[in-house]
């Protein structure tokens, strides 16, 4: 018998159909003996259409506290239905909300993080073999009012309730049946990958991959629970997201993931003396404008030297507006933007140990003509921008450079 948590996503409980099928899928894993937490999100579209009244009645004005309040109500809803589903089947189940956990938060609202879960009515509610149906993204702010997680929070949530209760495994089920080695959508020779390590996973995740979602991952990481990710419509083994010593021997290259959420911002005739990088830098900053791969180039006299960098493309505006505002008291001659470009990332743990992923991802986009605007490295993981023009181009022949082709 194990302790385990089910996490199912919005298109798992998109309507009654469904929710009856996740219910199925329940009581399959308690009649092998197994305790079972779920944890669920909002029925698909039910989150997006709450921000929609919101905003068309108080757009951007509105008390952050109220909002969560309303936008948490799509989780109570599917956490209700799949108890009534649970009972329906004669599978004892009962729902709970954030507050009722008590899972408590911290930070602002509409983005706050997890600060601790005092599990007891959870165990409780385990140990009497009933199942307890948890909404997601939510918890309860230490002014007791309802908080929420940000998009995403849910993964988050399940994390964090598997961490709390000293369950097994995680299983996020979800409408793709594992992690694959790039976007079946661009490669059709895209395969699942049967495991994957948390620092894998959480740099695919963060690179553009949108199967977890990135704090879930951390989290995962940070108190090692085990992850698998499975579908909820096809019964098929998916993929385990674990620490290196369940993996035997790690590919030097796991997979390709790409971001087209970036834009490039490129500075000419920057004054090249201390100083000018924080005076750049500093602005955006305050502006909570991230800012990720950064190239510099001095000019052979080493008078002035350029810049290019890259941001969110839903920055982009707000970033030149930012900088323009900047070329008198910084010294900037010209401000260029680019929102026509994509990151491509290379990762893998096995990188650590092997020579030459770098070079090879160079020559094999130097081969097909794809020029590389900016480099980016961390211990394991490498990626570039490049023009979007060439996305799919740069994924299919990395993904068949490191021979990640399914066979």
């Amino acid at each position: 018998m194990a302790l385990l948590v089910q996490k199912y996503g919005g298109t798992s409980v998109a309507d009654p159909d469904r929710i009856r099928n996740v219910a199925r899928l329940v009581k399959r894993a308690v009649d092998a003996g197994h305790q079972v937490a779920v944890v669920v999100s909002a029925m698909a579209g039910t989150t997006n259409q709450l921000v929609k009244w919101v905003d068309e009645l108080d757009d951007g004005h509105f008390d952050p506290a109220e909002y969560d309040t309303v936008v948490a109500a799509g989780e109570q809803i599917t956490s209700g239905l799949v108890a009534i589903a649970l009972n329906k089947l004669g599978v004892p189940a009962r729902s709970f909300q954030g507050w009722q956990i008590p899972l408590v938060t911290e930070g602002g609202h509409g983005k706050a993080r997890i600060g601790e879960i005092p599990a007891d009515s959870l165990k409780r509610t385990l140990q009497l073999g009933h199942v307890a149906v948890v909404s997601g993204f939510q918890g309860v702010s230490p002014e007791g009012r309802i908080a929420t997680l940000g998009r995403g929070g849910s993964d988050t949530s399940a994390v964090a309730i598997a961490a709390a209760i000293g369950a097994e495994r995680c299983d996020i089920y979800t409408d793709v049946d594992g992690v694959y080695t790039t976007d079946p959508r661009i490669s059709d020779k895209a395969r699942k990958i049967d495991r994957i390590t948390y620092e894998e996973m959480l740099e695919l995740a963060s690179l553009g991959a949108k199967v977890l979602q990135t704090r879930s991952v951390a989290l995962a990481m940070q108190y090692q629970v085990r992850v698998q990710v499975l579908s909820s419509f096809e019964d098929k083994p998916g993929t385990l997201v674990a620490g290196e010593d369940e993996i035997m021997e790690s590919n030097i290259v796991t997979g390709i993931a790409h971001s087209k959420d970036e834009a490039k911002i490129t500075l000419a005739g920057v004054k090249d003396q201390p100083g000018v990088a924080a005076a750049i830098f500093g602005p955006l900053s305050e502006a909570n404008i991230n800012v990720d791969m950064i190239v510099q180039s001095v000019s052979s006299d080493g008078a002035t030297t350029s810049m290019t960098f890259t941001v969110g493309k839903t920055d982009l505006v707000r970033a030149k507006s930012v900088l323009d505002g900047l070329k008198s008291t910084v010294g900037i001659e010209r401000v260029d933007a680019d929102g026509n470009v994509v990151k491509i990332s290379v990762v893998g743990v096995g990188m650590r140990s092997h020579a030459g992923v770098a070079h090879t991802m160079f020559q094999t986009l130097a081969a097909r003509g794809i020029n590389i605007q900016a480099i980016s490295t961390s211990e394991i993981k490498v990626s570039v921008l490049i023009a979007a023009d060439y996305m799919e181009l740069a994924i299919r022949s990395l993904h068949s450079a490191y021979g990640l082709d399914a066979t």
